[in-house]
């Protein structure tokens, strides 16, 4: 399995902490699919972005169909995510 080497969120300070707050879930802690970026936290912000978009933004399918697209790829890539 890979590992990708992440700072956890009281250990964040500038920008990535203030990107943190705003991502901080409602069961206290930041996704690991976006913990991933936070050597980049440019590249953190263009992903959540691109998320908002895809899961949020304008679509013929609703939020529920794209959710439930993402649990059947992950699923197909057995990703626990």
């Amino acid at each position: 399995m890979a590992w990708i080497k992440v700072i956890q969120e009281d250990a964040a300070g500038g920008e990535l902490k203030q990107l943190y707050d705003q991502l901080t879930e409602p069961w206290g802690g930041v996704d690991n699919i976006l913990k991933i970026h936070s050597l980049n936290p440019p590249s953190l912000r263009a992903h959540f972005e691109f998320y908002k978009t895809l899961m949020r933004g304008q679509s013929g399918l609703s939020r529920i169909q794209r959710e439930m697209i993402a649990v059947v790829v992950s699923d197909a890539n057995r990703c626990h995510y």
